[in-house]
């Protein structure tokens, strides 16, 4: 059988006591929605629910008060306030019609007095009726924490999509147009096909990092300088539109790499963007190459203000925003995972007098 709920303990101690308060407690029916105290009054008993439902409001007189908990029969209420000596915290009032009995203030006091049973009882059921508070309370931040991130989530993919579907738009227009060449309409139509794919990606991005997709990458041998192009034809259009030149302080090696197109030229967005973030008023993002015994160096470089120390260590976490207006903080943490997943490398650094500087290393086909 299992063992009596510290709510059932105490009531069934304190029904025992109260035959020595001499008839003191008084019974009261209250119908539903009646008020029994008011927040801030004063703490003049407690009472014990014979039957019926009580609830007990955080700021009953406000526009939108808070139901902080119920209490059924059995369940005692308005015993904080005896035992600290405080106004009441919070209000009580008739969920149903009910049935309670009050107990004044000196009467509680005289009858823990008499019996450390009953105190013992009363602070098991406090715990008890804490900890469970508590735990809503922490369930309650939590969900208003997931809102908050859901609604932090949406405005960075929201903006993110922004830059392909300005180009498609642009791309459009010109494909359409009367006065555009023949080969205008190719070169608008192969931009419109590259940022739908690119589109396809981010999707893939999201539903990877959230977990509702697999995050493998599909690895082919290319040419590093043709993905370089192709990169570069890729990033100019989203730069410019947000104020930044993008140059190349190297010409890319004549060597080949194992790489999923498509995620790779993600991170690299994600780059970009992050980089045009700390650059509202424009600037240059430089690319330079290196080629190493067995694998390729390439370092982005911004003329944003560099990276502060204090947040070195902690740039690739997710949903770290560092002070950005707009975004959720994954767009360098995907942008790690998609280096990695290349078997790659990504870190970051800053140096006095220059901006952010980011460097990707990749394997060699070979």
């Amino acid at each position: 059988m299992a063992s009596p709920s510290p709510a059932d303990s105490f009531s069934a101690l304190l029904t025992a006591e109260l035959p020595k308060l001499a008839g003191a407690a008084r019974t009261l029916r209250p119908s539903a929605g009646d008020g029994i105290f008011e927040q801030g009054g004063y703490g003049d008993g407690m009472y014990l629910v014979d039957a019926g439902r009580v609830e007990i409001v955080l700021g009953a007189g406000g526009a939108e008060p808070r139901v902080l908990s119920h209490v059924g029969a059995g369940g005692i209420f308005g015993e904080m306030a005896i035992l600290d000596d405080q106004p009441r915290s919070a209000a009580a009032r008739a969920e149903v019609d009910s049935t309670l009995r009050f107990i004044p203030r000196d009467d509680v006091l005289r009858l823990f007095s008499q019996s450390p049973q009953l105190m013992l009882a009363l602070m098991r059921y406090f715990t008890a009726r804490m900890r469970e508070s508590n735990a809503r309370h922490v369930e309650e931040l939590l969900e208003a924490g997931r809102l908050a991130l859901v609604g932090r989530f949406a405005q960075s993919i929201v903006h993110d999509l922004k830059n392909p579907l300005n180009i498609i738009s642009i791309a459009a227009d010109l494909a359409g147009s009367e006065e555009a060449s023949r080969e205008d309409r190719a070169e608008a139509t192969d931009m419109i096909r590259r940022q739908v794919a690119r589109l396809s990606t981010m999707i893939n991005e999201v539903l990877d990092y959230t977990g509702q997709a697999p995050g493998a990458v599909a690895l082919m041998p290319i040419a590093f300088h043709e993905f370089v192009c192709a990169l570069l034809g890729d990033l100019r259009p989203v730069a410019t539109d947000r104020g930044v030149t993008i140059a190349c302080g190297s010409a890319a090696p004549e060597v080949r790499v194992l790489v999923d197109q498509r995620r790779l030229t993600q991170a690299f967005y994600n780059l970009i963007n992050n980089a045009a973030d700390f650059m509202p008023g424009g600037g240059t993002v430089t690319l330079r190459f290196a080629h190493m015994e067995n694998e390729i160096q390439i370092e982005v470089e911004d003329t944003g203000p560099g990276i502060a120390p204090e947040i070195a260590q902690r740039l690739f976490q997710p949903f770290a925003t560092f002070g950005k207006k707009t975004g959720t903080g994954l767009g360098l943490s995907i942008c790690k995972r998609i280096i990695e997943a290349h078997k790659g490398r990504i870190a970051a650094r800053s140096e006095p007098g220059r901006g952010a500087i980011f460097a990707i290393t990749l394997p060699l086909a070979d």
